[in-house]
Order: C-alpha cells, then sequence, then structure tokens
C-alpha cells in the first residue's frame, strides 16, 4: 500500500495514536475524529487553535508532613516523564505553559494533600500540574477544582518503586465551565497507584487519563463517578497500559443521569502489551439514567497481544432505576422520591467509599445528595 493510501486510514487503537508536545504536529480538530466525535466541539474549540495564557495562577492548598508543593519551570527535567499529549487540545496545553505545579509526596505515612484551585477567569488558559511519589512513599493527593475555568491542562503522576499513591481530582466548576484535562502517570515496580475522577460541575469537563504500567507488579484501581445535570457533558476516556509483566488494574467508572441533554461518554481501554505476561485486568462502566432526554455513550475495548494472562474482561451498562427495587422500598413505607435517593446513593457509594479520605467522602457523599434533591425539584 502507498504512503498516500496509508495516511488515510484510520487509527484503530489508542497505542497507535501519534504523540507530541507540540501543538503544530497535530491536524486541527474537526469532529470527525473518534477521539473528538462526541464532543461539543463548538463549545471548546478556541482550547485546541487559539492562544492559550500559560502564565501561573494562584491556588491554595493544605498539606501534612511528608508533602511539598512547588512551581517548577517548564524546562525541568521531570516535565514529561509521565508522558506526553496524544491530541490537538494537550498538545496546545503543553506548548503553552509557563510553569508547572510540583506535587512531592515524600513520607511513608499515608500523608494527604489537599490543592484548591478556584482563581481561574473567563479567560482561555493552559496549566500543567505534576505530581510525584518518592519511591516507598505513601500518600493522598486531592486535586479540588471550582469557580470559574476555561482551562485546557495536562496531570502528570510518577509512582515510584513501592509506592502507593492516591490521586483524586474533583471537578465542581461552575455552570458555565470548560475544562479538558489530560492525565498521564507511570507506576514504578510494585507500586500502586488509585486514580479517582469525580465531575459534579461545568459545561463541558473532559478527563483524558492514560496510565502506564512500566514495571513488574505495578497496580491501578481507575474510579470515576459523575453526575450530569441538564445541558451537561462529561467524558472520560481511561486508558491502561499493561507494559510488563505482572501487573494488575481494576477500572470501575459509575455515573448518574437527569435532565434534559444531559450527555455522558465513556470510552476505556486497555492493552495487554506483548510483554505483560500474568496480567489481571478488569473493567467496566455503569449508567443510570434518571429521566428522558439524556444520553450515556459507553464504549469499553480491550487489546490482548500475549496469551499467558491471569485474567482480562470488560462490561458496560445503561439503564433505568430497577422498579422492583424501587417497589421494594416503597412497599416497606418509604417514599417514591426517598427510595429513589436511596438507589442512587446505593449506586454511587460504591465509588465514593474506596477513595480513602475520609472527609472528601463525607463531602462528596452530601454533594450527590443535593444533585439528588435539585433533580428531585426539576421533576416536581
Amino acid at each position: 500500500m502507498s504512503a498516500a493510501a496509508t495516511a488515510f486510514v484510520p487509527v484503530q487503537t489508542r497505542s497507535e495514536r501519534p504523540s507530541s508536545t507540540s501543538v503544530d504536529d497535530f491536524a486541527q480538530v474537526t469532529g470527525l475524529e473518534f477521539e473528538w466525535k462526541f464532543a461539543p466541539l463548538a463549545t471548546f474549540k478556541h482550547l485546541t487553535t487559539d492562544a492559550l495564557d500559560g502564565s501561573p495562577t494562584a491556588f491554595t492548598y493544605s498539606e501534612s508532613a511528608g508533602t511539598s508543593v512547588n512551581w517548577i519551570d517548564r524546562t525541568d527535567a521531570l516535565v514529561g516523564s509521565a508522558g506526553i499529549p496524544e491530541d490537538r487540545a494537550s498538545a496546545n496545553a503543553w506548548s503553552s505553559f509557563e510553569k508547572a505545579i510540583h506535587v512531592l509526596v515524600s513520607g511513608e505515612d499515608s500523608a494527604e494533600l489537599v490543592l484548591r484551585r478556584d482563581r481561574f477567569d473567563g479567560a482561555a488558559r493552559a496549566a500543567h500540574v505534576i505530581i510525584e511519589a518518592a519511591a516507598n512513599s505513601k500518600g493522598v493527593v486531592i486535586l479540588e477544582q471550582s469557580g470559574a475555568a476555561n482551562l485546557s491542562e495536562n496531570v502528570e503522576i510518577v509512582v515510584g518503586d513501592n509506592a502507593q499513591l492516591t490521586v483524586v481530582t474533583v471537578q465542581e466548576w461552575d455552570d458555565s465551565a470548560i475544562h479538558l484535562s489530560s492525565h498521564f502517570a507511570k507506576v514504578g515496580r510494585d507500586a500502586s497507584l488509585k486514580h479517582v475522577i469525580v465531575s459534579l460541575g461545568g459545561n463541558v469537563v473532559r478527563v483524558n487519563p492514560a496510565i502506564h504500567l512500566v514495571e513488574r507488579g505495578a497496580s491501578i484501581d481507575s474510579l470515576g463517578l459523575y453526575f450530569a445535570d441538564a445541558g451537561q457533558y462529561f467524558e472520560q476516556r481511561p486508558y491502561i497500559d499493561h507494559v510488563a509483566a505482572d501487573t494488575r488494574s481494576r477500572v470501575n467508572y459509575k455515573g448518574a443521569l437527569q435532565g434534559k441533554g444531559a450527555h455522558t461518554v465513556w470510552v476505556g481501554d486497555v492493552l495487554i502489551g506483548p510483554h505483560a505476561d500474568g496480567t489481571d485486568s478488569y473493567e467496566q462502566n455503569r449508567n443510570l439514567v434518571l429521566s428522558e432526554g439524556t444520553r450515556a455513550d459507553s464504549i469499553p475495548n480491550l487489546e490482548i497481544e500475549t496469551g499467558n494472562i491471569v485474567g482480562a474482561g470488560h462490561a458496560s451498562s445503561t439503564g433505568r432505576f430497577d422498579d422492583e427495587q424501587l417497589f421494594y422500598l416503597q412497599s416497606r413505607g418509604i417514599s417514591e422520591e426517598e427510595a429513589r435517593r436511596l438507589v442512587v446513593r446505593g449506586f454511587l457509594a460504591e465509588i465514593i467509599q474506596q477513595i480513602g479520605s475520609p472527609a472528601l467522602e463525607e463531602r462528596l457523599s452530601a454533594a450527590v445528595e443535593a444533585e439528588l434533591v435539585a433533580a428531585e425539584g426539576v421533576r416536581g
């Protein structure tokens, strides 16, 4: 086949996508590409084409012993150590940022650090965050995001050998906010990463994590929770790349949709490479539809390049309330409204309870409850 002919063959798998830190190496986004075809491109195309303000934006944080936060230059050796962009929006942000926020977890006593970003404005901005867990360290890093935003960013996560790291990113933006975020993670030997995405606010929120298990014994728990209201668009595209042998992954995303025009997209890709003997992997996505006029797209993909694995599988489902569950609860004297809340709370609690930060778990449970109360107001 000629080079001219192959130029028109679309990329079939996530692992074959081109990557570059320069926006000029990516074609203009048209919306026909698989990675963009579901998204409301007109809403955020400027983040893929226009110049972005990459100057540092103020943030606040609370830390404990064994953690630190600093600004580092874009020329620092850490930049690019976990991965590089696979799409034009990510590359535009990478080409634009001036300094990166560097979060270091170095203690061995399960330190927790909360970094709050709520000082963005309506300007189109770029940002870069690097979260590093030193070898043998243990900790939880929570990125809390709220307020206004018009943001494209990259988040790198480097997990050293034998480290145990939890990274939680919480999107509670204002209703008009636009947030495109690409995450890149590299997990070392006998290390574990718990990566949690929580999307509750914003107009368009797209989080695209790529997790690379590069050393023997590396493990990832990739979790997601989202509640889309009328007019909101939430998208998650987790990619788990089993590079080394004896690696493990569990992917579990759950979402609820309520209100006309609520739209969620989940595309899960798992690649078990040719040297990843002994891999143990499973991914699933579950969606609960609470009203008419919503849409949930869910696409699990699994690519296996070695036959010597422990196990691999995937599942996806989208459905409405279980009438039998509602009937059972109502037969016990519980009102229909409270029964619906109980079902949804139970559905999403599986994800919340795995985060590992009691304070955040409590706050997110309250946030889900507020979403349900608001949903009842819409139905009423």
